[in-house]
């Protein structure tokens, strides 16, 4: 089984895609924790209202800074979900792979372990990045960067959002054995379809209190407890708890499937 890992892991880090993954996501952490220290730390006001639009503690605050970019950091961590099986049956190497290890449910739980575990690496880059830049410009800006040990919390909480995210990546190249359409619809649905049906059912009552806190994104976004914008049609988001198991549950069904599917199904 951890010759089985190693081999998983091997097989993203012998491609230049792996530190170009990991140049990304760092600099989109930087980037979007800079951009939203000054937002955050500044007065947004709703003028229809006059009043703010942010509300949130000081530690929903700073998690929204070091968390920004957790939006791009989970599309990277589902692409590179979708490529780690999805490369496989495009290129035909996945039969190579079964040869290796004949039981396909190992095979199939070392790229899941596997892909955990590079869930948990992309993550710490990208904290290294916003943390790094969102706490100098939270300090220059007279925040305290650090407010309390919830700050910790959030943090550990969005390595595991990836690496939840790469796990649905994961099902969805198996459930979509074509690469490029694999990530046309798992990216189109988190980055387009997802914020559309989002926006169409806050005008719902219903759907919007029943429906869209229950999405994938937005239960990732509840998982770091952020602040959250006041205002007509705005979600009342989910606790951070529920939030991670609501993830976890996609992760796990996705997931789930396309490793039954592969363990069943004849490869070429």
């Amino acid at each position: 089984m951890i010759q089985a890992i190693r081999s998983e892991i091997l097989k993203l880090r012998t491609t230049r895609m792996w530190w170009g993954m990991a140049i990304a996501i760092f600099v989109a952490g930087a980037l979007f924790a800079g951009l939203f220290a000054f937002i955050y730390t500044g007065e947004t006001i709703d003028p229809s209202t006059g009043e703010p639009m942010i509300d949130g503690s000081a530690t929903q605050i700073v998690n929204s800074v070091y968390t920004a970019g957790l939006s791009v950091g989970y599309l990277l961590l589902l692409t590179i979900g979708v490529m780690q099986v999805g490369s496989e049956y495009r290129h035909k190497t996945i039969t190579g792979t079964f040869l290796a290890v004949p039981r396909r449910g190992r095979a199939l739980l070392a790229k899941v372990v596997a892909l955990i575990g590079i869930g948990a690496f992309y993550g710490i880059v990208s904290l290294l990045g916003s943390v790094s830049v969102g706490a100098t410009i939270l300090s220059m800006r007279g925040v305290d960067p650090f407010p309390s040990t919830e700050i910790l919390r959030s943090l550990a909480l969005s390595l595991l959002a990836l690496g939840l995210w790469a796990l649905i990546g994961l099902g969805v190249g198996i459930l979509i054995p074509n690469m490029v359409a694999a990530l046309l619809v798992g990216i189109g649905f988190a980055w387009i379809v997802e914020p559309i049906v989002s926006v169409a059912l806050s005008f719902n009552d219903f759907a919007r209190d029943n429906v869209v806190k229950f999405l994938p994104s937005q239960a990732t976004n509840a998982m770091v407890d952020p602040v959250t914008m006041s205002g007509p049609g705005m979600v009342e988001p989910l606790s951070w708890w529920a939030g991670a198991l609501v993830l976890t549950a996609y992760a796990v069904v996705l997931a789930g499937l396309g490793v039954l599917r592969a363990a069943k199904q004849d490869v070429a």
